[in-house]
């Protein structure tokens, strides 16, 4: 069972938290993916919070292109494409700033 690991970016700022995960498959579709980071975010701040709501929230930002995801710096662009795991795989949830009056 292969470890990833997932981080969070923002543009023009320090890098974020960076969490592991354990996967069991090789595929995985980018909304099951999303929704997995959402519930280990949640598991580890102890936050009390519903999952299942963040993640719709988080689903929904993604369609807004609030952020992209880039598994080992390539973006997925779609929620229902599967991304190929292994290893030492880097999915990175990169959120983005709109220019200065964009």
């Amino acid at each position: 069972m292969p470890m990833i690991t997932i981080a969070d970016e923002v543009t023009g700022a320090p890098s974020g938290p960076v969490w592991t995960m354990k996967v069991f498959e090789d595929e995985v579709r980018l909304d099951e993916l999303i929704r997995r980071r959402v519930f280990l975010e949640i598991a580890a701040s102890g936050v009390d919070a519903d999952p299942e709501e963040r993640t719709r929230t988080t689903l929904d930002a993604f369609g807004r292109n609030a952020f992209v995801v880039l598994v080992d710096d390539r973006q997925v662009t779609a929620l229902d494409e599967k991304v190929r795991l292994h290893a030492g795989s880097c999915v990175t949830f990169l959120k983005l700033v709109p220019l200065v009056g964009g």
